[in-house]
């Protein structure tokens, strides 16, 4: 068996012509950027792209393959290198029973599959070529399409106050919303983390994945996990969403939840913290709810599961004194941000960015930094 580091939710920007396919992603934000970035500066084993429905992306792939700087592997996901390209889509669907707008992630193994998808997909929704899309259909029947193609679905950051199943406070279940029993896994979001969402009874059956949600480059791996496989591949993974014959999530690396953005409630008007309605400082009536209030709300007497250890790490980006200059150097020498992350030592970051960032560093690798929680739309901050 091997571990791999993964990280499955990452946007496409701009195509290998420049058109636009997530408007709020980076224009940098490419295929061939991304491939780059993941395997020769983040140190990643397998990636999923959730753009990869859109026609130009998909021949772009082809492309790689027919040119012999890609091939698809036999159980799944497409090489590229020492890289393994999960085929991914984020949807957006709005029908009279989900009461949305809600993201979902849908994962196909091969480009036959997810070519087949993005013809489906393509008479109901409007603009094929963008990202994140609403879709005309009810989010069941999307669901039993993933499952004839050998797909997984995954619902979607569930926790952020936009565009999830469970942040508008809309829904008390995902029964609302979904046949559960077509359910392969659920993304946290950077809001949360196991033992937040663990107190929702109904998730205990599901695996979580922590992902970035990368809307530019250096924004990759930002949550991540490490799995156990036998090879990098779609049926691999998928195994490890079940825990089948040895194969599992051995550990989930995310954002200590008060870094997330939308940890706590903020007021609209005068963006504080507030604990009611109206706000005790301006006495505005609006706020973006934190997920920690929303889980609060959701929350039943939790039980006991069995998980993978959820490890808080602060990306490197996120550590006061650390500029790109300096990420720069420890690429330079260290290789990858994995290994910077994860494997070198204290003494040996010390010859390169003094003792206080390597110290800084070291204790960013299991989250043992101050935090100034974040909320409305605003990220936490490291205090130091």
């Amino acid at each position: 068996m091997n571990s791999c580091y993964a990280d499955f939710h990452i946007h496409i920007g701009r195509t290998k012509s420049n058109k636009p396919v997530k408007i709020t992603g980076s224009k940098s934000l490419t295929l061939s950027s991304i491939l780059k970035e993941a395997q020769t500066r983040k140190g990643l084993d397998m990636i999923g792209v959730i753009d990869c429905h859109v026609p130009e992306v998909i021949a772009e792939i082809e492309e790689s393959i027919v040119s012999g700087f890609a091939h698809e592997l036999r159980d799944g996901g497409i090489r590229f290198s020492s890289l393994t390209l999960i085929l991914g889509t984020e949807i957006e669907i709005y029908d009279e029973n989900c009461h949305g707008p809600i993201h979902v992630l849908v994962y196909l193994p091969d480009l036959a599959k997810m070519k087949h998808f993005s013809e489906w997909l393509k008479h109901r929704m409007k603009n094929i070529t963008l990202s994140s899309q609403r879709i005309y259909e009810k989010a069941v029947v999307i669901q039993e399409k993933t499952r004839e193609l050998g797909g997984i679905f995954i619902p979607a950051h569930v926790f952020t106050p936009f565009k999830s199943v469970y942040g508008k406070g809309v829904h008390q279940s995902m029964s609302e919303v979904f046949d559960l029993n077509q359910i392969d896994g659920i993304e946290l979001g950077l809001s949360s983390n196991t033992k937040m969402a663990d107190q929702i009874h109904e998730l205990h059956k599901f695996p979580y994945l922590t992902n970035s949600d990368a809307h530019s480059l250096q924004k990759i791996a930002r949550e991540y996990q490490l799995v156990t496989v036998k090879e990098a591949s779609f049926l691999e993974w998928k195994k490890a969403l079940n825990d089948e014959e040895g194969r599992r999530i051995k550990a989930n690396f995310g954002l200590s939840p008060k870094l997330g953005k939308y940890y706590v409630t903020i007021c609209s008007r005068c963006h504080t913290p507030v604990h009611q309605i109206p706000c005790e400082t301006c006495g505005g009536q609006e706020v973006v709810k934190g997920v920690s209030n929303r889980i609060q709300e959701l929350s039943s007497p939790v039980t006991s599961t069995e998980r993978p250890p959820y490890i808080h790490h602060i990306p490197l980006d996120f550590l006061p004194g650390l500029g790109p200059k300096t990420f720069e150097r420890l690429l330079m020498i260290f290789g990858t941000e994995m290994n910077i992350l994860h494997h070198v030592s204290e003494s040996d970051l010390a010859e390169v960015v003094g003792k206080t960032l390597a110290h800084l560093i070291v204790l960013s690798r299991s989250g043992e930094l101050d935090i100034k929680q974040g909320g409305g739309g605003t990220f936490g901050k490291v205090i130091y």
